[in-house]
């Protein structure tokens, strides 16, 4: 009987020393995999060494220069994503109503163009935080022959037709303004829209205020004329509209949190050094004027709160 009792002693004393060990292994597994701050994704990017991106061709955020691609959306997603430990930007450029569903699509891991940051487009894409901010301008028939000076003017004047890039959110600016959508003509990229007001298509194009002006300078042309005293529209969106002025980012899939908030954190560092204001300032933006502080997040411009205050 003792040595029963021994025995049955010894054989609870091994299966308790198993079970702690089992214990002590599973809570440093645990504690391993809590610790590894890189997981899915973002950790196959960065092993890779290797990003696919997705860019809006539309000077000066994101072009093709000389084989190589440039604009402020291309520096500021490089740099940051150099400092997540991803050197290698593969670019493609894309027409801009191409990108969210070329994401979606898993074509590319981000799509960035300063692509504004709209209602709408948050239930489809996950903006990072805003990188930059930008007003509208006009371009009309040299002499301006309508005496087109806002979406105001544009949308009292039924005759006048407009040509605006598919996708952009000008077509809902003006409209905001009045204009009929009977008044607008789509285009495919600024080029088309501007060589539809060359050619008497239509009267006006509108886009971002330097995106129209350096699309202008490269086409010089002696018949478009670049609206110097244009009145900016101010528009509070409503529901899932766009707001003016815009609030550009990049964006990454719904599900990529992970991606996108590492970015966010790079995106807030580099926004702390002089560097942030050299990158605007060689894409012919200022920090002054178009530079966008860590206290302005996407949750904010998404809602539409950034607007009310």
């Amino acid at each position: 009987m003792r040595k029963w009792l021994v025995s049955l002693a010894l054989a609870l004393a091994l299966v308790l020393a198993m079970a702690a060990c089992s214990s002590d292994s599973g809570g440093e597994a645990d504690s391993d995999s809590n610790s590894d701050e890189d997981t899915g994704r973002l950790a196959e990017l960065k092993e890779a060494g290797t990003i696919q991106v997705g860019f809006a061709d539309e000077k000066p955020y994101a072009y093709e220069e000389d084989g190589e691609l440039k604009g402020v959306a291309v520096d500021v997603a490089t740099e940051v994503l150099k400092s997540l430990g991803i050197d290698n930007v593969e670019g493609h450029l894309s027409d801009f109503g191409e990108l969210i569903p070329g994401l979606q699509a898993k074509k590319y891991d981000i799509i960035t163009a300063s692509m504004a940051i709209t209602g709408d487009r948050c239930e489809n894409a996950a903006f990072g935080n805003p990188e930059v901010l930008y007003g509208e301008g006009l371009i009309v028939q040299a002499g301006n022959p309508l005496g087109l000076k806002s979406y105001e003017d544009i949308g009292n004047n039924p005759d006048a037709i407009v040509s605006i890039m598919a996708g952009a959110t000008e077509n809902d600016f003006v409209q905001e303004y009045g204009v009929d959508e009977s008044q607008i003509q789509s285009a495919p990229d600024i080029p088309a829209t501007l060589s539809a007001v060359e050619s008497g298509r239509a009267d006006a194009t509108t886009g971002t205020e330097m995106t129209i002006k350096m699309a202008l300078e490269s086409a010089d042309s002696d018949n478009l004329e670049f609206v110097e005293d244009f009145e900016q529209p101010i528009i509070v969106p409503d529901g899932g509209e766009a707001g003016s002025p815009s609030y550009g980012a990049a964006a990454f899939r719904l599900d990529d949190d992970e991606l996108r908030e590492a970015y966010n954190e790079a995106l807030a560092e580099l926004k702390e050094t002089d560097k942030y204001g050299e990158l605007l300032e060689a894409n012919y933006f200022s920090l002054e004027a178009n530079g966008v502080g860590n206290d302005v997040t996407a949750e904010m411009v998404c809602s539409g709160d950034i607007y009310k205050e």
